[in-house]
């Protein structure tokens, strides 16, 4: 029997374009993206919620993410997400890669 790839979160968001300045990034896009991800299957419902859900899962999201900043802050999450290109965005979630 053939196993399946492991296929990550990381890998359907590689392409994902981080619109942000170099100098100014404090949290990996991955680590902003997978929480998020993360908080709305669990019913998150706004920046907020994704915040308190990522402090509430710290422990368990530092053993995969980088969080070298910690969690980041509500105004972090909707500051980079209103920056994202939705389109780029919304391709990284079909997964065979582009949609027509």
């Amino acid at each position: 029997m053939k196993l399946r790839p492991k296929i990550t979160i990381a890998d359907h968001f590689s392409e994902l374009k981080d619109p942000r300045i170099e100098r100014t990034k404090r949290h990996k896009l991955i680590d902003i993206i997978t929480i998020t991800i993360c908080a709305v299957i669990c019913n998150a419902e706004g920046w907020t919620d994704i915040e308190i859900y990522g402090k509430s899962k710290y422990k368990w999201f530092k053993k995969f993410l980088e969080l070298s900043n910690g969690i980041p802050s509500h105004d972090t999450f909707s500051r980079v997400f209103s920056l994202l290109n939705p389109e780029q965005f919304q391709q990284c979630f079909h997964p065979l890669g582009r949609i027509n």
